[in-house]
This record gives structure tokens, C-alpha cells and sequence, in this order.
């Protein structure tokens, strides 16, 4: 489901626009994190990403400013074998803070592209790679349902709290199996449901650009996977989202909605949607 009256160019123009200040905005944040200060400063933001997932050894590493303009719900290169001398593809690479973690396992013989569609994030990328001399890696501008990637020519795909944002979902799972090589793996950690959402949040375009709205059920984002020739795909972990991170969504956001209707939104979405880690392979 998606906004009324809201065609998919529109909602990924909403998106750049949503990115494009959160980045270029000191103090700004996203809703992506499982967090209950949603939306915090930005002297928060270390203690946020650790929240998801993040070692300080990890941190530690990389450029501040890929740590404060970080968006993402979990860190999808914990655990994953990623090697020495591999290709990495970053889906929605934001401000390069995956893409740095990943160059530090492939190496200087390995390579790491990052792929976003808001300007912004690609020029705030390529000065973070340059201020933390990742030559390995490079950003390129464009969108997840049409990614400038040769086919099967990547060992390994990771994405953190983005797919939810494409209006295409199905169009995004064809791609990765499309530019994975044979036996590539993928690490993605994203936000999904358990169920419906209520109508007046996956029709709310401010809900959709919070990477809320334009979730989808777990299963279904599995299923999808699945249909685009990905195989051995399992939910690895989760982390599901209380009452006070629901809250915290409900007030960055401002709506006009009365203490009983805010309280039956808590009652139906709380427990109801989570940052999944969802790993496979081609």
C-alpha cells in the first residue's frame, strides 16, 4: 500500500528531499534506529549506532562525520564472512558508514561500492572516503530498482533500513540476484511488519519517508527474496520496537491525533514491526 494519490516517483522524490536535509541539517536524525530517543541530536548519535549494532572498535575507525549521518536499524556486516579481496555492494549507502566497515574486511585488494540516489549523501560519501583514505571504495549515484552495477559481479550485497523506502520492493530483490555473483551472499537489515499496518500510517507520506509506512510483512519480504532466485534466506535476528520507540515516532512527526487515537496506534503497532537482519545467497 502506499500514500493516496502518490505515484513511486513521487514518493522517492519525498525520500531525496527527507535525506537530502537530514544530512545537510546539523542535529538531525532519522527514525530508522531502534531507539526510543527517535530523532535525537546529534551528539547522540555514537551512543544511537551502538544501539544498532555498531562495536566502538568499529567506530573507532571510521570518519565522525559517516558516524553522525548514520540512518540506518542494525549493522548488516556483524557476523558476516565477508573476506579479504572481495567485492561489497552497499544498497543506500548514505553517508559511506557501511561501506567503511566493509572496506576494512576486503582490504586494499578488495572493493566496495555504495549506491544512493540523494546527491547529497553521494558528495557527503565521497568526502568521508577521502578524509578516511578508503580508496577502495566508491559511491555512485542511483536508485536501488536500477543499480549502475555489471551483472553477477559482486560477492556480497548489505543494505541497512532502505528497501523499505523503495515503492518497488519486488524490482530491488530482481536486482540483487541480478548483480550477485553465482553463490554471493547478501546481509540486509531492515524494517518489516508482523501485519498491516493501520490505514492512516501506510497512507501517511511523512510515516513512509520515517521508514515506517512503507514496510511490508516480514514474510512477504522474505517470499520476495525467495521469488527473485535467492535462496537459503532466513531472519538471522531481530530487534522488535516497544511502545516508547513507537512513541518517539509518533512525536517527531507531530500528528494530530487525540490521546485515545495515539493510544490505539501504541496498542496496534507496538510489537508489530522490528529491524530484521535477513541474510542468503545466490
Amino acid at each position: 500500500m502506499t500514500p493516496a494519490n502518490w505515484s513511486d516517483t513521487k514518493i522517492k522524490d519525498e525520500v531525496k528531499k527527507q535525506y537530502a536535509h537530514l544530512v545537510t541539517s546539523p542535529g538531525k536524525s532519522s527514525c530508522c534506529g531502534p531507539v526510543s530517543t527517535c530523532c535525537g541530536p546529534a551528539e547522540m548519535k555514537g551512543n544511537l549506532v551502538k544501539s544498532a549494532g555498531y562495536s566502538n572498535e568499529e567506530l573507532q575507525k571510521l570518519p565522525t562525520e559517516s558516524v553522525e549521518n548514520s540512518f540506518g536499524c542494525g549493522n548488516p556486516l556483524a557476523f558476516a564472512g565477508v573476506k579479504e579481496g572481495q567485492t561489497v555492494l552497499d544498497i543506500g549507502s548514505g553517508a559511506g558508514i557501511d561501506c567503511f566497515i566493509a572496506a576494512e574486511k576486503v582490504g586494499r585488494s578488495g572493493k566496495v561500492i555504495g549506491i544512493d540516489m540523494t546527491p547529497e549523501m553521494i558528495a557527503k560519501a565521497r568526502a568521508n572516503a577521502a578524509a578516511g583514505g578508503f580508496i577502495q571504495v566508491e559511491f555512485r549515484l542511483g536508485e536501488a530498482e536500477d543499480m549502475p552495477v555489471d551483472d553477477e559481479s559482486v560477492d556480497w550485497v548489505i543494505s541497512n533500513c532502505v528497501i523499505n523506502l523503495s515503492p518497488n520492493k519486488p524490482e530491488v530483490f530482481s536486482k540483487i540476484s541480478r548483480i550477485l555473483k553465482p553463490g554471493g551472499q547478501f546481509s540486509i537489515s531492515d524494517i518489516v511488519l508482523g501485519d498491516d499496518l493501520p490505514d492512516w500510517i501506510a497512507k501517511n507520506i511523512h510515516a513512509w519517508t520515517g521508514c515506517v509506512a512503507g514496510a511490508i510483512r516480514e514474510t512477504e519480504y522474505l517470499e520476495g527474496l525467495r521469488r527473485a532466485g535467492l535462496r537459503d534466506v532466513e531472519v538471522e535476528s531481530r530487534i522488535v520496537y516497544d511502545k516508547s520507540m513507537i512513541s518517539g515516532f509518533l512525536e517527531n512527526y507531530d500528528l494530530p491525533l487525540s490521546d485515545n487515537m495515539k493510544a490505539e496506534v501504541l496498542g496496534k503497532v507496538a510489537g508489530n514491526i522490528w529491524s530484521a537482519k535477513i541474510r542468503g545467497r545466490k
